[in-house]
C-alpha cells in the first residue's frame, strides 16, 4: 500500500533522514519508534508531502506521491493527525471536523462521515457546539482523530497521539485507534508509548539518526534486548 524506498529529506541543509526504506500494507497497524529527533516525525511529514524528499521514492497504492502538495495526498486517500493536535481553538468542535472533510470526495458524503464518527465518540458528541479550545487534552485529542476520520482515509497517520495526556486518556486513544483498524482504515503511528503501540502494531520499525536498525513484528520487537533496554527502560 505504501512504500518508503531509500527515502532522504531534512530542512534546509539539515539532512535528518538517510535513505529510510518502510512498508504498510493494507489492513496493518504499523509502528515507528525512536528516539526524540530520530526523524519520525520527519518521515510522516514526508508521506504527507509537508517535506519533499531530496532523494528515493515514495508510492501510495503504487502510484509516487513523493511530490505532491499535502492537499494532493490527502485526496489520495492519506491524513496526518499531527503531534500537539492543531485543533483551531476558538471554532466550534463541529466546525473543526468539517474542516476535515475538505476534499470534494469527503465533502460528498460529510453527513454520513459524521455519523460514522460520532459513533466512535460519543463524548465528541456531546461537544460539538463548544469551542474546541475550551475542552480537556484527552478531549481534543478525540477531536484531532475525528477531524482526520472526516477526510475518509485509506491511510491514518498519528504523531504522538498519547503526549501530554493521563495514563487513563491514553488507554481510550488506543483503544480508539483498535476500532479504527477494525473499520478497515490502515494505520501508521509514531508513539512515545513504545510497550503499548508495539502492543498493538503488527510491524514495527526502529528508526535510530536517521536509519532504519532494525524492523520485525510488533511482539518481536517486545522480546527484544537492545529495545527492551533502550526504549523500555528493563
Amino acid at each position: 500500500m505504501l512504500t518508503l524506498n531509500d527515502v532522504q529529506a531534512g530542512y534546509g541543509r539539515t539532512t535528518i533522514l538517510h535513505g529510510i526504506n518502510v512498508e504498510v500494507q493494507k489492513g496493518e497497524v504499523v509502528t515507528i519508534v525512536g528516539a526524540n529527533g530520530a526523524g519520525k516525525t520527519t518521515t510522516l511529514r514526508s508521506i504527507a508531502g509537508l517535506v519533499r524528499p531530496t532523494s528515493g521514492s515514495i508510492t501510495f497504492e503504487g502510484e509516487p506521491i513523493g511530490k505532491l502538495s499535502p492537499h494532493e495526498v490527502v485526496a489520495r486517500g492519506i491524513t496526518l493527525i499531527p503531534e500537539g493536535r492543531q485543533l483551531f481553538p476558538f471554532m466550534s468542535v463541529r466546525d473543526n471536523l468539517r474542516m476535515g472533510a475538505y476534499t470534494p470526495q469527503a465533502r460528498a458524503r460529510m453527513s454520513a462521515t459524521m455519523d460514522e464518527v460520532m459513533d466512535l465518540f460519543p463524548r465528541v458528541r456531546e461537544k460539538l457546539e463548544q469551542h474546541a479550545g475550551s475542552l480537556s487534552g484527552g478531549e481534543q485529542q478525540m477531536v484531532a482523530i475525528a477531524r482526520g476520520l472526516m477526510a475518509r482515509p485509506k491511510l491514518l497517520m498519528f504523531d504522538e497521539p498519547s503526549l501530554g495526556l493521563a495514563p487513563i486518556i491514553v488507554a481510550q486513544v488506543f483503544d480508539v485507534v483498535e476500532k479504527i483498524v477494525a473499520t478497515g482504515v490502515t494505520v501508521l503511528i509514531v508513539e512515545q508509548n513504545v510497550f503499548r503501540t508495539l502492543n498493538i502494531a503488527d510491524r514495527g520499525y526502529v528508526l535510530e539518526n536517521g536509519e532504519i536498525v532494525m524492523t520485525d513484528s510488533g511482539q518481536a520487537l517486545l522480546r527484544d534486548d537492545h529495545v527492551r533496554r533502550a526504549y523500555l527502560g528493563i
